[in-house]
């Protein structure tokens, strides 16, 4: 079992900045990929950006690549999305959520963002809302 714990969303103005952090826990963290996903009203959830912890590979949306940065602290096993020059459209709830390993390589985030469809675990979310 791993739990995953969101923090750090609230309200910003446009072209603002904001730091979410997710706190993973339980057994066998390390055997997971971790990302970050968001759902606007009305729309489907799509995955933001991800970290492996072995090689600290990444991998964003294009929708936020420039402005998004993911980082993972091993030691103290959080995964932090870093965003800048927020738009109106970043409005969502952000999620946070693990792919384990034993899925195929191609959905562990390598070469694209994680789906959700993958996910073995979910946070249960944080609000970001960008608006003046």
């Amino acid at each position: 079992q791993l739990q995953l714990v969101e923090s750090g969303g609230g309200l910003v103005q446009p072209g603002g900045s904001l730091r979410l952090s997710c706190a993973a826990s339980g057994s066998g963290v390390d055997y997971f990929a971790i990302g970050w996903f968001r759902q606007a009203p009305g729309k489907e959830r799509e995955g933001v950006s991800c970290v492996i912890s072995s090689d600290g590979h990444t991998q964003y949306a294009d929708s936020v690549k420039g402005r998004f940065t993911i980082s993972r602290d091993n030691t103290e096993n959080r995964v932090y999305l870093q965003m800048i020059s927020l738009k109106p459209e970043d409005t969502a709830v952000y999620y946070c959520a693990a792919v384990g390993f034993w899925h195929p390589w191609s959905t562990v985030c390598s070469g694209r963002v994680l789906d959700a469809s993958d996910v073995d675990y979910w946070g249960r979310g944080t609000q970001v809302t960008v608006s003046s």
